[in-house]
């Protein structure tokens, strides 16, 4: 059963800093109704990069994500809502732009696999690790006083 207490990993890589569509991404999710709870610009180090994309190390592409990655600023950020993971993922849409709906951050933003704006978490697992990962110094909790308005 989802929870609303359910987070998520989401980050703005360096493509969609360049372009300037952080505000836009956050719009979309608040709009949506999830509440963002950390937040933060980080300049990742390659070493870090790495932690974060372990399981694709053995990619031929390894190599060139960690350069494209680490090669500008990116926004990393908490949200939390109910079934946070699965919808964060629809929201943004397929990896592949080409692929991604119309309505979707990647289906109308984005045109090429490797220049594909964003990261989502992809299972509440993974989300917590990255959570981790990205935010050691943990996160905010507050009240959203619209949760009545936005849950049953």
């Amino acid at each position: 059963m989802p929870s609303i207490h359910e987070r998520t990993y989401i980050m703005v890589k360096p493509d969609g800093v360049q372009r300037g569509l952080v505000g836009n991404i956050i719009d979309r999710f608040e709009k949506r109704g999830f509440k963002l709870i950390a937040l933060k610009l980080v300049h990742a180090s390659p070493e870090h990069l790495q932690k974060h994309y372990e399981d694709l190390k053995d990619k031929p592409f390894f190599p060139g994500l960690i350069k494209y990655m680490a090669s500008g600023p990116v926004v990393a950020m908490v949200w939390q809502g109910l079934d946070a993971v699965k919808t964060g993922r629809v929201m943004l849409g397929a990896t592949n732009p080409l692929a991604s709906a119309p309505g979707t951050i990647r289906g109308d933003f984005a045109l090429a696999v490797g220049r594909n704006i964003c990261h989502g978490s992809d299972s509440v697992d993974n989300a917590e690790k990255e959570i981790k990962l990205w935010f050691p110094e943990g996160i905010v909790q507050y009240e959203a006083t619209l949760a009545s308005w936005i849950f049953e």
